[in-house]
């Protein structure tokens, strides 16, 4: 038997809203990591390699692969003596040992903020520490985080792998973490770990970046009572993934990740009221302004801006391109592209 449950009712215009997370989209090591990708390939010319996604958003790659970018997965596939970026994401030593064998040409993007977690690593790991690294197997950052001290380093993925792990009371051991996860989820973690070991180091100061925490933050405001929760974001973007977690853990009654309008789902809009938006920190802010213009052709107010932070910093470009470019004569400048 089929139950006849009828068409959603219709909204009154002035039903609607929508939310719009601030900040939301690029951080500042994203922005530094893509302008110098762009600027590499302006001062030196094509190609350029890009080991990896230079970060973690498929139109931004598609956008600089148009350019001239060549990404590959692995150094082997770089030709002898030419030039390589190291994406966002950072690498191990042994990926930068490789890369001086074979004579390559590095600039290295790695995000100041993932490089300050390698040296927490190199330092725990040459006091005798055993480092518990908070993060997902596979990811690029953790990856190259794990690497430099790999035989003092055991992946946590989860907050129940804690009940897994056996040490000796007398064990000097230290947590650190991937820079993109979710806050509450990590936190968690951290408290299972130092009710099981409580010698337990802190890092000298938290590692999950800023950026992570600020769209946090907003989607917890802008979600908490919104019906439809949209996150722009790729889908190997772990900021963005999590995004979409945090929603619906605020209240949010539905939400979905998606690369860009082309996917949005018009039956997600029925009945929704309230419907809230942001994007990963890897996202440029053209993606959601296609959304939120989707969202007025089907009789959305335009959105009200929900600020929760605001974000200044910015990081200088990495050594080798600011040395090649203050040569030239050129700027050395990056800024956020909101």
């Amino acid at each position: 038997m089929t139950i006849d449950l009828g068409t959603p009712r219709r909204l009154e215009d002035s039903e609607r809203e929508v939310l719009l997370a601030a900040p939301r989209g690029y951080c500042a090591g994203v922005d530094r990591a893509v302008v110098t990708v762009e600027q590499a390939l302006d001062l030196y010319g094509s190609p350029v390699y890009v080991r990896k996604q230079i970060v973690h958003n498929k139109h931004v790659v598609a956008n600089l692969e148009a350019r001239g970018a060549i990404f590959v997965e692995e150094l082997d596939e770089v030709p002898a003596g030419a030039r390589v970026v190291f994406s966002a994401h950072g690498v191990s030593p042994a990926v930068v040992s490789e890369a001086a064998e074979r004579d390559l040409k590095t600039i290295d993007a790695t995000c100041p903020l993932v490089t300050k977690v390698h040296r927490e690593a190199v330092r725990f790991a040459a006091d005798g520490y055993t480092i518990l690294l908070i993060g997902h197997a596979g990811h690029e950052e953790v990856e190259g985080t794990a690497g430099e001290a790999p035989e003092q380093t055991v992946l946590v993925e989860h907050p129940d792998d804690v009940d897994r792990l056996e040490f000796p009371a007398d064990a000097k051991l230290a947590w650190l973490s991937q820079t993109t996860l979710s806050v509450d989820e990590t936190m968690e973690t951290v408290r299972r770990l130092r009710a099981k070991f409580p010698q337990l180091e802190d890092p000298p100061s938290d590692d999950i970046c800023y950026a992570t925490q600020n769209r946090q933050v907003a989607v917890k405001e802008i979600g908490a009572a919104a019906d439809l929760v949209i996150v722009v974001g790729s889908a190997n973007s772990s900021n963005s993934v999590r995004l979409v977690e945090v929603a619906l853990e605020a209240g949010a009654k539905a939400s979905y990740r998606i690369d860009d309008v082309s996917e949005l789902d018009e039956s997600w809009l029925d009945g929704a009221a309230t419907v809230s938006v942001t994007s990963g920190a890897s996202v440029p802010d053209h993606l959601v302004t296609e959304v939120l213009a989707h969202l007025a052709e089907r009789g959305y107010p335009d959105a009200r801006s929900v600020q929760t932070a605001e974000e200044t910093l910015a990081f200088s470009l990495p050594k080798e391109l600011h040395r090649d470019l203050k040569a030239a004569g050129r700027s050395t400048k990056t800024a956020v592209r909101l």
